[in-house]
């Protein structure tokens, strides 16, 4: 058979991942700002005397990095996504840079215990005034980076408070999110030792913050390692799956595999037994395109007894 008649059963695996993606802009935007920040706070702290701003100016260091790592998954997304030595393309890349930027993450809340600690035993004295207009600032700079990475529109052109599937775009913003939270207990802490004198507030507060940080890793490192390990879809889509292929005749499903093979993208195996066996495409045009399964293979049996 001559290959230019096998084109028609032939597809790439590209899946439009080669195209810009809404949060690879708004993660870039972010780094520009978090670095600059990150410079200004590591600066306060050190001429004011501030562990509170250096320790969060520092926490804004590993925070640029780690969302450096993000822009960086995007556009190696986007260049590889044509790579025939990817069997389904290059979605995952996006959660193996989520994966790696929760790991980051827990890094940072066992740095801020560290941190914390060691101010508890060992208290400075601190410029206040000085060191809270710098994290305020830090602050809103923070909540700006947040509104961007929230109001990222998703392919369907709606916006809400980021891609739950879009797990690199979920670590970026997490990684914002954390380093709001050190602003807010920064602040806190400052207003306390200023008014107050309860200087320990802040590493107190700076252990409260590991706590937060430690779980939004872990649920971050739970759903993108699902798809890394290719984890079956949920049951009621591998349910709605195979009603669609059942529905209206005597055919059944016999084996079903559903999983995620990048950014809301679907790859499937299916395995049909039926009295009047039909094409395999027959049963592909049976999926509905909201499961966006980009990629199916379907198997067929003819039985001869009763389902």
């Amino acid at each position: 058979m001559h290959s230019q008649a096998l084109n028609e059963w032939q597809h790439d695996h590209v899946f439009n991942q080669n195209q810009q993606r809404a949060g690879e802009k708004r993660t870039l935007l972010v780094v520009a700002l978090t670095a600059v920040m990150m410079v200004v706070e590591i600066s306060a702290g050190l001429i004011y005397g501030s562990m509170a701003l250096l320790a969060d100016g520092l926490h804004m260091a590993s925070h640029t990095v780690a969302l450096s790592v993000s822009v960086f998954a995007y556009v190696l997304s986007r260049r590889l996504a044509a790579n025939r030595r990817f069997t389904f393309g290059v979605g995952k890349i996006n959660s193996l840079a989520g994966f790696a930027s929760a790991v980051m993450l827990l890094g940072f809340a066992l740095t801020m215990v560290i941190e914390s600690t060691g101010r508890l035993i060992n208290p400075i004295a601190i410029t206040f005034d000085q060191a809270l207009i710098v994290a305020v600032v830090g602050l809103i700079v923070n909540g700006v980076s947040a509104w961007i990475l929230m109001s990222t529109p998703h392919k369907h052109g709606h916006a809400h408070a980021y891609d739950h599937h879009d797990h690199n775009l979920r670590a970026a913003y997490l990684h914002v999110l954390a380093d709001a939270l050190t602003s807010i207990l920064a602040i806190a802490a400052l207003l306390a030792g200023k008014y107050f004198g309860a200087n320990w507030l802040d590493p107190a507060m700076g252990i409260v913050g590991a706590i937060l940080v430690t779980r939004w890793s872990y649920g971050l490192i739970r759903d993108s390692s699902q798809v890394l390990l290719d984890r079956q879809a949920d049951d009621h889509h591998v349910a709605e799956l195979r009603e669609s292929i059942e529905r209206a005749s005597t055919d059944r499903v016999s084996d079903l595999h559903i999983w995620s093979i990048g950014h809301r993208i679907y790859a499937a195996e299916i395995v049909v037994v039926s009295h009047n066996p039909k094409t395999p495409e027959h049963y592909k045009s049976l999926i509905s395109p909201e499961f966006n399964v980009v990629h199916a293979t379907v198997e067929v049996h003819r039985c001869t007894r009763s389902l």
